[in-house]
């Protein structure tokens, strides 16, 4: 009875919201919302990271396998004109991904793999370009420039990968696009947005021995990523 009671409600308010944000006369939600000059959120969500790997010389690529990371942080809208808006979204980002090196010369699976866990203090600043708003939704897209501080990047450490240790730059640049919907409800804006984050620079620290077989061969490390954030306004 408890069972079928919670999925009549769930079903109601599943009713009730698609009635609200697409039926043919919506009651509009927060008509004037857009109209601030300056408006606050936060968000929260999953994150995905990869690298991209350049070779030097083609030979063994190195594996990546990542893992899914979550995200939280803050959002700042300046409305620049009636369609575009600038965004900061400051946001802390924790992830994690392994590398498997296939070098012929390192036959122990310990020498073989490095698991890269990254907490990342992540700062976009993004133009978001909105469409004409269609009742209560209006989808939009979102480009800009990021600048990431990784906190677990051992960057100033001495040993390197023949001491187990995995290195990489403190600060990486990267651009962003994306795309996502606003959702007008009756006491706050909600909007889903998926983004993929794609580095400008090398982050690879190469080891102390030129021909190290876990860096020697490798031309460049960028990171990739995908966001899916869910943004309460």
């Amino acid at each position: 009875m408890r069972k079928f009671i919670l999925i009549s409600l769930l079903l109601l308010s599943l009713n009730c919201f698609s009635q609200s944000m697409f039926s043919k006369n919506p009651v509009i939600n927060l008509e004037n919302f857009d109209k601030q000059r300056v408006h606050w959120g936060y968000f929260l969500g999953f994150s995905s990271y990869d690298f991209k790997f350049d070779y030097i010389k083609p030979g063994v690529d190195i594996e990546v396998k990542g893992t899914t990371g979550f995200n939280v942080g803050l959002v700042g809208n300046l409305r620049i004109m009636e369609h575009l808006d600038l965004r900061f979204e400051p946001g802390l980002y924790y992830t994690q991904r392994d590398l498997t090196f296939h070098d012929p010369s390192l036959t122990r699976p310990v020498d073989q793999l490095r698991e890269v866990k990254s907490t990342y203090i992540h700062f976009p600043l993004l133009l978001k370009f909105s469409s004409q708003r269609f009742g209560n939704v209006r989808p939009y897209v979102v480009g800009g420039f990021s600048k990431s501080l990784n906190l677990g990047s051992n960057y100033d450490a001495t040993d390197d990968n023949y001491a187990y240790r995995f290195r990489m730059t403190r600060w990486s640049t990267n651009y962003e696009l994306g795309l996502g919907i606003d959702f007008y409800l009756e006491y706050f804006k909600f909007s889903p947005s998926i983004r993929g984050v794609f580095g400008i620079n090398d982050e690879l620290i190469r080891d102390n021995n030129p021909n190290s077989p876990w860096t020697g061969n490798v031309e460049s490390m960028k990171t990739r990523g995908i966001f899916i954030n869910f943004t309460f306004h």
